[in-house]
């Protein structure tokens, strides 16, 4: 429930803008252009407004506007950690905990400030104790638990960088992605619930720790079970446990700006999955922006700004934990669940989430838009979810939000209790970024009107448009999604990546325009793009809100988890019947997800239900049960170019309703003849949507 006092951040930003610089803006708009037309300007003020840190001064904001390897705030020393630490004598004063964490099973962990630091403190002096020197890389496979961010800011204090995967994830994911980076440290679980099913982890962390040489120590966090001792791995809660002289005068290291952070991976469209390192400077600023001003959070109840309560549902896996956890940044209590928050299969309960943030006075409740469609769907009633009343903000990202699926929400918000501000509803918070630089570029802004289906705004420093194929900014038109200003949390380069080629191919190949600098040193080729491509449909109205369509690649985004195709086929060209493969993933604009996997078999065998269900074990084991795809058709053969590509692109336009002609050159093509098959199949697809909608 909001107080008549309620002040949205972005107006206290505003107003301090207005006494510190002088500076006043008659809209939005007029706001968002000074701040990514004067990146410099806007990014100091972002540094001065949230009080960020330095034990030494920096050279400049900027050292160079370039994209790639832009530089920010040269010379300053800075870490995450320290940032998060500097609440616990405040929060804790006002009887605030840091992290409340909870599960299907009903098992809350509670963790107060003081409890946050210490055990922090005790895990980051053993991992010096292991040799963890800044810049080693610390490998995480634990699920989203309390535990989990200890180790992070374990691992953060002492300079190491962090990387993670979700216990979900198949052994070969799993690996793909450590075995690039060499880890030396090893966090794993004994074991996960998920869906009403418990899930040792015991044998799946030895085949991990066997395969990966760099480790010199592992680490078991007991989940399942209170004292877990595995022979070869230390144990977490004793670790934890330590209090000791060394603990409690242990301070996490100051480090340089564009000091590695974490690495998170992307998948593109072939190769291994991207590992992308994010620095700690760039993130704490995209972060703290983000969450300050457009997600509201630490609102203003006159002289309380403490009492937020911030939850957003996420695998371990996905980007949304790094930005929950980065909520702790504020000061704020972060309320987390591991497990299924529509429960069992067999018995499926989509009041789950709700109940649980019911139980914990979550403030502002954020989730994956299908979550939201599929409550829709099940028609939840409020009654059955407890008391909603404390929920002030809906979060929703991952893919398009329909207007639908909102509608319904901020009506079951109000059946709830929630009128929000004016009477206006409950606030919806309706964003989309990605991994690949860990933010938002589009999001929420408490002062503008919502329109249902629309993202609000483009966020502040983020210099975001939609270009046509020609590069050219259009309004009320789909194009591709641009980013044409360097945000401090772009990636500093891509791990094994010492040309810097695999990044400025990401990101940077589709609209050149002159010379970038190499993070590694050197000049890129003079090919080298002047702006940051994203891989997204949007489109942006004369109002400045905005629409994502869906991947403008073939890369998979499964509930907002991406993983490349590549990955897929590994997994399914393994079974000896298959002799080739292509899927399509069909989000689009809030409609139900549809994936399809095209396969073509030996001659003589048929897809039949055996085969369908090895097919889909396949992918289950290798990457997720989320991959698994919602059709498997069988075909005479699969689209390629001359090149021998396959053409996932042009048949996912096919099935997004577009005509054959503009999307696809059949003199381009290997084997023209199967185009004919494709057609049709995407017309009757086609027509058995317009059936249902």
């Amino acid at each position: 429930m909001t107080s008549p006092a309620y002040i949205p951040q972005i107006q206290l930003y505003q107003e301090w803008l207005q006494r510190t610089r002088g500076l006043t803006f008659d809209s939005y708009d007029a706001l968002w252009q000074w701040s990514t037309s004067e990146i410099e300007d806007f990014w100091q003020s972002i540094w001065d407004y949230c009080d960020l840190q330095s034990p030494t001064p920096y050279k400049q904001v900027l050292k160079e506007n370039v994209m790639p390897g832009a530089q920010w705030f040269e010379g300053a020393q800075v870490n995450m950690a320290q940032q998060i630490l500097r609440h616990v004598e405040a929060a804790d004063a006002a009887g605030l905990p840091a992290v409340i964490a909870d599960n299907e099973d009903g098992q809350v962990t509670t963790l107060s400030w003081p409890q946050l630091r210490q055990q922090v403190a005790a895990l980051a002096v053993e991992l010096q104790a292991m040799g963890v020197q800044p810049g080693d890389r610390v490998a995480a496979y634990l699920p989203n638990i309390a535990q989990t961010i200890v180790a992070f800011m374990a691992t953060i204090s002492v300079g190491g960088v962090w990387s993670i995967c979700a216990p979900d994830m198949g052994i070969n994911a799993v690996l793909d992605r450590f075995k690039q980076i060499e880890p030396v440290v090893l966090f794993t679980v004994d074991g996960v619930v998920y869906g009403g099913k418990s899930f040792d982890r015991q044998a799946v962390s030895e085949q991990i720790r066997q395969a990966l040489p760099s480790l010199r120590h592992a680490i078991v966090v007991g989940n399942r079970k209170d004292n877990v001792q595995w022979s070869g791995y230390a144990n977490f809660a004793e670790l934890a446990a330590r209090d000791d002289a060394a603990t409690q005068v242990f301070e996490p290291l100051w480090l340089p700006f564009d000091h590695p952070l974490w690495i998170v991976y992307s998948s593109g469209t072939t190769g291994l999955p991207k590992p992308i390192v994010h620095g700690h400077g760039g993130m704490m600023m995209v972060q703290m922006q983000l969450g300050t001003l457009h997600n509201d959070l630490g609102c203003s109840y006159e002289a309380n700004s403490f009492g937020e309560r911030y939850h957003w549902y996420s695998s371990t896996g996905w980007v949304m934990w790094n930005a929950q956890v980065a909520g702790l940044q504020r000061g704020c209590t972060v309320v987390i669940f591991d497990g299924n928050p529509a429960g069992p299969k067999d018995r499926p309960d989509m009041t789950t989430l709700w109940r649980f943030a019911a139980r914990h006075g979550v403030t502002f409740f954020g989730v994956g838009a299908a979550f939201y469609a599929l409550c829709a769907k099940a028609d939840i009633d409020p009654a059955d979810c407890g008391d909603l009343r404390r929920i002030r903000a809906l979060g929703s990202t991952g893919s398009p939000l329909s207007e639908d699926v909102q509608q319904w929400g901020t009506e079951f918000m109000r059946k709830a209790g929630v009128s929000g501000d004016g009477g206006q509803g409950v606030w919806w918070c309706n964003i989309s970024g990605g991994t690949d630089f860990a933010g938002a570029f589009l999001g929420g802004n408490r002062q503008l009107p919502q329109t249902p289906g629309r993202m609000q705004c483009r966020m502040l420093g983020a210099a975001v448009q939609a270009w046509n194929e020609a590069g050219q900014p259009v309004f009320d038109q789909v194009g591709e999604l641009v980013c044409s200003q360097p945000i401090p949390s772009m990636p500093l380069y891509l791990w094994g990546d010492k040309e810097g080629q695999r990044y400025h191919s990401s990101y940077f190949d589709s609209y050149p325009a002159g010379h970038g600098r190499n993070p590694h040193g050197g000049d890129l080729p003079a090919s080298a793009g002047a702006a940051w491509r994203h891989g997204d449909w949007i489109s942006i109205g004369s109002d400045g809100s905005c629409v994502i369509y869906g991947r403008s690649d073939a890369t998979i985004n499964r509930h907002g988890l991406r993983m490349g195709t590549s990955e897929l086929y590994s997994a399914v060209e393994a079974l000896p019947e298959v002799l080739d493969s292509m899927v399509v993933d069909l989000e689009y604009l809030g409609r139900d997800s549809y994936m399809p996997l095209f396969v073509v078999l030996r001659d003589g065998i048929l897809l039949d239900e055996d085969l369908r269900q090895r097919l889909a074990n396949s992918i289950r084991l290798a990457l997720s049960p989320r991959f698994v795809p919602d059709a498997i058709v069988q075909v005479e053969q699969i689209p390629r170019t001359l090149s021998g590509k396959k053409q996932e692109l042009p048949i996912k336009k096919l099935m997004l309703g577009q005509a054959v002609e503009k999307v696809i050159n059949r003199e381009t093509m290997a084997n023209p003849d199967c185009l004919d098959w494709y057609v049709d199949f995407a017309n009757k697809h086609l027509a058995r949507q317009n059936v249902v909608a």
